[in-house]
């Protein structure tokens, strides 16, 4: 259901994660729309600093030699075949890359907040809301966004701040997040920005059990909804 909503002030943070350049120049991994994509995070991002939001940033990246990882996907040459420590396009797209003073993780897993001391440190700031944007829905997102919540996070997922291989990953991901994102919501990026302003907005809010029932016909008309 769609209810209002509004996040205290000092009681929020930005999260962005795996805005890289292979997502929009290795053929392998492109990110549909992710031009709009990053436009999108550009808007979020810069709201988050006009209203003095903590921004925390992630890429993920492999090094096969310091992780154990038997069933990897390698290349002929050995190395990891997506995201390879080597790989000068694991940088962060220069548009949406942190600024002096914000905080840069790198990670090799799916989640930002699998292991390390970062959510610990959020949450020692008064963080209440994560406001979450970044690929892939279906993977790096939906993992972060489910421990997040897990740690008791109230998520904010900022549905066209996101993405992955196809439309159809994207919103199926979107909606899957959405029937159990309790204690968050899914809004857009102007809602968003409006949010971390201080603004009540309408956006949705999961009530009951897995209320989006969606199948392949009607997802994309219920992820319009959200």
């Amino acid at each position: 259901m769609k209810s209002p909503i509004s996040i205290s002030r000092g009681k929020v943070a930005a999260v962005f994660i795996d805005l890289q350049e292979e997502h929009r120049q290795d053929a392998r991994y492109l990110v549909e729309g992710f031009a709009g994509i990053l436009a999108n995070v550009q808007r979020l991002q810069a709201a988050a600093r006009a209203n003095h939001v903590p921004l925390y940033h992630w890429a993920y990246i492999v090094d096969l030699d310091k992780q154990e990882r038997p069933f990897h996907p390698v290349g002929a040459d050995g190395k990891s075949a997506f995201s390879d420590k080597s790989d000068p396009l694991t940088e962060i797209c220069r548009e949406v890359a942190p600024a002096e003073g914000e905080a840069f993780m790198i990670k090799a897993e799916a989640s930002a907040f699998r292991t390390g001391p970062t959510a610990n440190e959020i949450k020692a700031r008064g963080i209440e809301w994560l406001v979450v944007a970044g690929v892939w829905t279906e993977a790096c997102i939906d993992a972060t966004v489910r421990d997040a919540v897990a740690l008791g996070f109230r998520v904010l997922l900022v549905k066209d701040a996101c993405g992955s291989g196809s439309a159809a990953m994207h919103q199926t991901a979107i909606l899957n997040l959405a029937n159990r994102l309790y204690g968050g919501a899914v809004t857009d990026t102007l809602d968003a920005c409006r949010l971390v302003a201080g603004d009540t907005v309408i956006a949705w809010q999961v009530e009951g059990s897995v209320p989006l029932r969606f199948t392949y016909e009607n997802a994309a008309e219920l992820y319009s909804g959200l």
